[in-house]
């Protein structure tokens, strides 16, 4: 793409970005990141590619979660890892139902920027800028906490080096044995309201218990004692996407270096808007969230500009809607990836268009919904015979109280307990595993009707 360069998106429409006040001390910054080494590499996100082509033919499954926001204030290593550790055990669950790879990609390492619906907010008669992340303002209510800040895009960075060091260790260092991420599971399914998912759990253990005595030990394959672990986010504040892009000088093309997989969001996706100029140029996959506003001319041009070769995993188009809207929307989308014969990969997002507010006043997302739509998603694919290729939550395997419903019942009252959110409600670890075990048997589901199908 010789006719694209990393500054080009300051040429275009920019939107949901800070304007900073000090243009030198940004200048700094920008230098200064400019040095830095790329947070991952090109070869890593070349696999990833790969591997979400294969999302895209039913031939693996993607599953993308973690945080809504990363925090500053609430980094830690337990943190990492308990999320990690939960992504683990729904990956096994998934890989059960589906029958096929499962692609482990976190919400980690740079999801610091948001965008937000209003550009200020007011509280008690004072109005001041919407927090938008802490890579560029701080939570607190104050005018000082609300400037953006150049400098922390620094932090960020610092703070995604350290998540990824210890994502690789715990990802090759035996952290993610098979057999001792079933145990956590099992933890998880001996709880009397777990009794619906023991059965799926039982038969997991079955076949576990069949490849030992098989000879199939962690001893004797590598690949039960690691993982392949990547990471993504919204490629929102373009300054610091641009200052970690590098060019590979295997393939001539330019890396954006934040993380393996960026994504351009509902609110952002304009097509001659500065987001999806700078994505258009990058090597990396790319998703694309589509939402009720999005057309199917919008995304004709849009596949077009961000995918011109039509490389397979280079684009996975991440349905956003609510539940009991996909099929009043995706229907239409589906049928316009069919009619550019473009290569995508369908994945579900039944979080964005289901948060409400609860009546004690908590922003929430009742489990119930989250649910619906990812059926919803699925039901529509199979009446279109096209692959429904992942899902993509909002999650932590932190015990937070801010989505409602799962097996542990979360209330409405409840959500006071452990709401620790700065900005949209996350599936906890126990919602989390619960909604694995229950899209594991969609895919069940799907797997053996499209095999009795293929035997008729």
């Amino acid at each position: 793409m010789s006719d694209w360069q990393k500054t080009n998106w300051r040429d275009k429409p920019r939107i949901q970005m800070p304007d900073y006040m000090d243009q030198d001390v940004l200048n700094s910054v920008e230098a200064q990141l400019g040095k830095y080494p790329p947070l991952v590499f090109a070869g890593e996100a070349r696999r990833l590619k790969t591997q979400l082509g294969a999302a895209g033919r039913g031939e693996a499954f993607l599953l993308q979660g973690g945080d809504c926001a990363e925090s500053f204030e609430q980094f830690s290593a337990d943190g990492i890892r308990d999320t990690f550790k939960v992504m683990l055990q729904m990956a096994m669950v998934l890989t059960y139902g589906a029958k096929v790879p499962v692609v482990k990609v976190g919400r980690m390492a740079g999801q610091f920027a948001k965008p937000r619906s209003a550009p200020t907010e007011t509280v008690n008669g004072v109005e001041l800028p919407s927090y938008r992340g802490d890579i560029i303002n701080e939570l607190a209510f104050t005018a000082e906490a609300r400037m953006p800040d150049p400098k922390k895009m620094l932090q960020a960075y610092t703070q995604a080096a350290a998540t990824l060091n210890l994502l690789r260790a715990f990802s090759t260092g035996g952290y993610a044995d098979v057999h001792q991420v079933h145990a956590w599971t099992l933890g998880f399914t001996e709880s009397d309201k777990a009794e619906a998912y023991r059965e799926m759990a039982k038969r997991i253990t079955d076949t576990l218990d069949f490849m030992r005595a098989a000879g199939v030990t962690t001893e004797t394959a590598h690949t039960l004692q690691t993982v392949e672990f990547y990471t993504s986010h919204e490629g929102l504040l373009l300054e610091y996407e641009e200052a970690l892009t590098r060019l590979d000088s295997t393939s001539g093309k330019w890396l954006a270096g934040s993380g393996h997989m960026i994504w351009i969001g509902d609110r952002t996706r304009q097509p001659d808007g500065a987001h999806v100029e700078f994505c258009r140029g990058v090597l990396n996959p790319i998703g694309l969230k589509c939402g009720p506003t999005t057309t199917a001319e919008d995304l004709k041009i849009l596949m077009q500009k961000l995918n011109p070769q039509n490389e397979e995993g280079k684009l996975t188009l991440i349905a956003r809607f609510g539940a009991g809207k996909v099929g009043a929307h995706l229907p239409n989308l589906i049928k316009a990836v069919k009619e550019e014969g473009a290569n995508v990969t369908w994945v579900c997002d039944p979080m964005h268009g289901n948060t409400i507010k609860s009546a004690t006043g908590y922003k929430t997302r009742p489990f119930d919904s989250v649910l619906g739509e990812v059926r919803d998603f699925f039901g529509v694919h199979q009446a279109e015979g096209t692959i429904p290729g992942g899902v993509h939550f909002e999650m932590t395997g932190q015990d937070v109280t801010e989505c409602t419903g799962g097996v542990r019942d979360v209330t409405e009252e409840d959500l006071s307990a452990r709401y620790h959110t700065a900005c949209d409600p996350r599936l906890n670890a126990d919602q989390s595993l619960e909604l694995a075990f229950l899209v594991a048997e969609e895919l069940s589901n799907l797997r053996g009707g499209s095999e009795a199908r293929e035997a008729v």
